[in-house]
């Protein structure tokens, strides 16, 4: 039987040549594929890559912290880079660069109020007391205009319960008192709100029903009857009552810091009559409430003491500080804060004086309603 014997190199070579040839076909079908992808992706733009990587899905506590910081960094570096180039852009523009943007704040958010009272109206300047007139001017900051006639606001606040006393026909007497059984901080709070507000006098409550004390206020002839609430040792309300008519306003106190509690501060306050400074309280509830603070102080100040309240509105919350003032020159001055510190919340305006059980309510605070909204503000 004759075998052919094959040689064993044409074999290998054939081998060699199929596998060149389909490698050169693979090469040239991912090629066809990758032109064809773009070509898609190019025509369908709906077509997206895989999403971008999220450090919330490390699953290590400290890598994930880490790769936070990392890329808080990198966005902070972009932020100040932005920042150089549009102040350089600035500087080479000069007087034809466009205005700075203003920053978004829920002050300058703020959602409209109809009671905005309009800031031409002449009653309706934020409470500036002055030796030369008669009446508190307002100083505010107004967000929001409204349509309120002048005769109709003018006629409000001439005709309610602190008339009298923006008129000159009364001066403000001030009664100030506590919750039962009172401990240390709240009677130092008590005797350093006497030292602030003139003619102030602090007693004791010593068990009896605010019902029983009005009477014996009116009788001699205060104009306020203040009375400070604790609770845990620690002031938490202030009730303010102005006789003998009314209102009578209901506040949640905290963040109380006495004199001794204040870095740098100043000697004790003298006995002048302070300027009183009332900010930003834009709504008819808002200058109800600034016609309530105002009429705690005597209308003629003495500047010589140099000694201011503020009472400052900013989102609902009221904060009360006290300083002392001196004129460097004609462009400086410095203040020296006095002491006590404290910021109010008004939680009810009731109408005449104090009744928690038969009492007729102005204005009630209604968290889940009123505070839903954090642009939306009261006073």
């Amino acid at each position: 039987m004759d075998v052919t014997e094959v040689p064993t190199d044409q074999g290998s070579k054939s081998k060699k040549k199929k596998k060149s040839m389909k490698a050169k076909t693979k090469v040239k079908n991912t090629e066809v594929k990758e032109e064809s992808s773009a070509a898609e992706n190019q025509a369908d733009p709906t077509i997206s890559f895989p999403p971008t990587f999220s450090v919330s899905e490390i699953k290590n506590k400290q890598r994930r912290h880490l790769m936070f910081m990392k890329l808080k960094q990198e966005k902070r570096k972009q932020k100040l880079q932005l920042k150089k180039k549009r102040r350089k852009e600035r500087e080479a523009l000069g007087d034809k660069a466009p205005p700075k943007e203003v920053p978004k704040t829920i002050e300058n958010q703020r959602v409209f109020d109809e009671t905005t009272v309009d800031p031409e109206d002449e009653e309706v300047w934020i409470l500036l007391f002055s030796s030369f007139c008669m009446y508190v001017f307002i100083l505010t900051n107004i967000l929001c205009f409204v349509h309120f006639a002048h005769h109709q606001v003018a006629f409000d606040e001439g005709t309610d319960e602190f008339s009298a006393y923006f008129n000159g026909l009364t001066n403000p007497k001030v009664l100030i008192t506590t919750s039962d059984r009172p401990r240390g901080r709240t009677v130092r709070f008590c005797e350093q709100l006497a030292s602030v507000i003139p003619n102030a006098h602090v007693y004791y409550r010593r068990g009896l029903a605010l019902k029983r004390i009005i009477p014996q206020c009116v009788a001699r002839d205060f104009t306020y009857m203040m009375v400070i609430n604790q609770d845990r040792l620690v002031p938490n309300g202030l009730v303010l009552c102005h006789l003998p008519d009314g209102p009578t306003a209901h506040f949640k106190v905290s963040s109380v810091r006495l004199r001794k509690e204040i870095k740098r501060r100043g000697k004790e306050p003298t006995e002048h009559y302070p300027e009183v400074i009332l900010n930003n309280f834009t709504t008819r509830l808002g200058h109800s409430i600034g016609r309530l603070f105002a009429a705690l102080f005597p209308q003629n100040p003495q500047f010589v003491g140099r000694q201011v309240a503020t009472f400052h509105n900013q989102r609902d919350f009221i904060f009360f500080r006290f300083h002392r003032y001196i004129f460097k020159n004609e462009k400086k001055v410095g203040i020296q804060e006095l002491g006590p510190r404290f910021t109010l919340k008004l939680r009810s305006l009731q109408k005449g004086t104090f009744d928690s059980k038969y009492g007729e309510y102005e204005w009630v605070l209604k968290r889940h309603e009123m505070d839903a909204c954090r642009r939306k503000f009261q006073l």
